[in-house]
């Protein structure tokens, strides 16, 4: 079973390579010789080096890059959009959707969605705030509770998924309104709010949390590179970019880790293979029911990173955070040329359809363009990118 450039192992391997092997060349036969060279074996077919671009799912992410990029340099070229405090902007939005990005596509891939995801930003926010503030907890132990009750509900999801049977998007649609109603109630129920504020003293306070989520990282570097000229310089003599977002660090890794697995690893075989062919997989030994539900949790841990780095940065937990977040994780996904039906996808392009979200978001300001048109924009690239995947998909499945 080929899926998405891998080759799972079957035992119909070894028959074919038994029974349907090429008859052997007659002994003697000059080497070079019509009908045994390599070229002639209808087997073996040569792919043109457009044709192995075309076949990688990030490919049209990549392309639909650098073009948002060749547009956005000549209408908002002179505009700052492209000053270090612009970048900056533009990809701290990315990076946060690239965090849920890259959870949904690995999902995706297995053959499966998660709509919970945006209410789990909210849910996990407050698991956050509510403890540390009214309950007095530690920073620390709140965002551990955060986080080991978000990956529960993750299994939760992925367990009823596989124990009913029912189609992921009716199950996690329905977690989507329950999360967002206990989201709700419980803010009301213990602060009487939907907005709780003082997380990000609590947050800057304890080096832990400090050092994980608060803040920017390499400070120092940015203050000298800032002395030097290179980077605007504030009159009170602090740079106008203090440092790197540790969201954009964790982005980083995060998909570096995902990509590697997804690549280079037995695991991401598996993903691919319940993707492609659940019952197949299943039928080599791929445990399919351990796979979705460990991605279903990897997704709910991303929810929750994506809620951490937020209350952290911003100061305060609130009730709506993280509405429509799902549907965007999952736009991204499928501009970065993962299938809808699964199987088939990368989390390069993932990073990159979040990257194209991040800049077209923020790079609209700096234009004479309404903002409403960004979710124009937004439709338009995810009907293109449907279509160059359906295309993409033909060219798989006919070898």
């Amino acid at each position: 079973m080929g899926v998405a450039g891998k080759h799972f192992p079957s035992h119909a391997a070894d028959a074919s390579n038994s029974n349907d092997a090429a008859p052997a060349a007659p002994t003697g036969a000059p080497t070079g010789a019509p009908g045994v060279t390599a070229h002639s074996d209808e087997r073996v077919r040569k792919e043109s080096w457009y044709g192995h671009l075309l076949n990688r799912p990030e490919f049209a992410a990549i392309s639909g890059t650098v073009l948002v990029f060749l547009v956005f340099a000549i209408a908002a070229g002179h505009s700052g959009m492209f000053n270090l405090d612009g970048v900056m902007n533009w990809s701290q939005v990315s990076a946060y959707l690239g965090i849920l990005a890259v959870g949904a596509c690995l999902l995706m891939i297995a053959g499966e969605f998660d709509l919970s995801i945006g209410s789990m930003i909210g849910f996990a926010g407050m698991m956050v705030a509510i403890p540390s503030v009214y309950f007095h907890w530690p920073i620390w132990a709140a965002i551990l509770f955060a986080f080991v009750g978000s990956m529960l509900l993750g299994a939760l999801n992925g367990y009823l998924v596989m124990r009913t049977r029912l189609p992921s998007f009716i199950v996690t649609l329905a977690f989507l309104f329950i999360l967002r109603g206990l989201t709700l109630a419980l803010s009301i129920m213990v602060a009487d709010r939907t907005i709780i504020s003082g997380v990000g003293d609590l947050a800057q306070a304890d080096p832990v949390t400090n050092f994980l989520f608060h803040g920017v990282a390499l400070h120092g570097l940015f203050t000298a590179l800032a002395h030097m000229g290179i980077g605007t310089l504030l009159d009170n003599g602090k740079p106008l970019v203090p440092g790197i977002p540790k969201v954009l660090l964790w982005w980083f890794a995060l998909a570096a880790i995902c990509a590697f697995v997804l690549a280079k690893t037995r695991y991401g075989n598996w993903i691919l293979a319940v993707g492609g062919d659940a019952n197949a997989a299943k039928n080599v030994g791929v445990p399919v029911k351990r796979v979705k539900i460990s991605l279903f949790v990897l997704t709910a841990f991303c929810a929750c990173l994506f809620a951490v780095l937020q209350v952290a940065d911003i100061g305060s937990a609130a009730a709506d955070r993280g509405l429509q977040k799902e549907f965007e994780a999952i736009i991204a996904a499928v501009i970065g040329g993962t299938l809808l039906t699964g199987g088939y996808g990368s989390v390069v392009g993932a990073c990159f359809g979040a990257l194209i979200f991040g800049v077209v978001q923020i790079g609209i300001t700096y234009t004479d363009v309404s903002s409403d048109w960004f979710r124009v924009f937004l439709g338009v690239m995810l009907l293109l990118a449907v279509l160059f995947n359906h295309y993409v998909r033909r060219r798989v499945s006919q070898g």
